[in-house]
């Protein structure tokens, strides 16, 4: 009986693996291919980012912490993204004449992990990646957008 459970218990275990990483392809647009796990690959970076950020205001600390118990696609790796990364995220659609919000569903201006007292890092992606310094209490339209590397 032990044995059989045994079998059992990797059968399931086989099936699910299966499952989350089969993610089918949706569209490839430039150097980006969408999933429809609701996850977007950027092939130049090889980051994995969410199709959707998390859709409203948000402090910092909560932001990280959303991005960090992301679940999307059935990955467990999420984190917060540097301003570098937000910014190459971009960059990435300016070089492939790709408009992000017609690739991810952005709504605001989003938080970085880097940190400096009360301070925290945002890009305003739909705005040419435009960089500042805002109070970690800030609720003007920030917002989490998870990342993880797409390896």
């Amino acid at each position: 009986m032990r044995w059989k459970n045994i079998i059992f218990f990797f059968a399931v275990l086989f099936i699910w693996a299966n499952l989350v990483s089969a993610a089918t392809e949706v569209k490839r647009d430039g150097g980006f291919i969408t999933y429809d796990n609701g996850t977007v690959l950027d092939t130049r970076t090889n980051l994995m980012w969410a199709k959707e950020d998390n859709a409203m205001d948000i402090r910092w600390a909560k932001a990280k912490s959303y991005c960090d118990n992301y679940r999307g696609g059935g990955y467990t790796d999420w984190r917060m993204p540097t301003l570098d990364e937000l910014a190459g995220l971009h960059d990435s659609a300016v070089k492939n004449n790709i408009e992000l919000d017609n690739l991810l569903q952005l709504t605001g201006i989003y938080w970085a992990s880097e940190t400096r007292g009360s301070e925290a890092a945002t890009c305003h992606l739909l705005n040419g990646a435009q960089r500042a310094w805002t109070s970690k209490s800030d609720l003007a339209d920030t917002r989490a957008l998870p990342v993880r590397s797409g390896k």
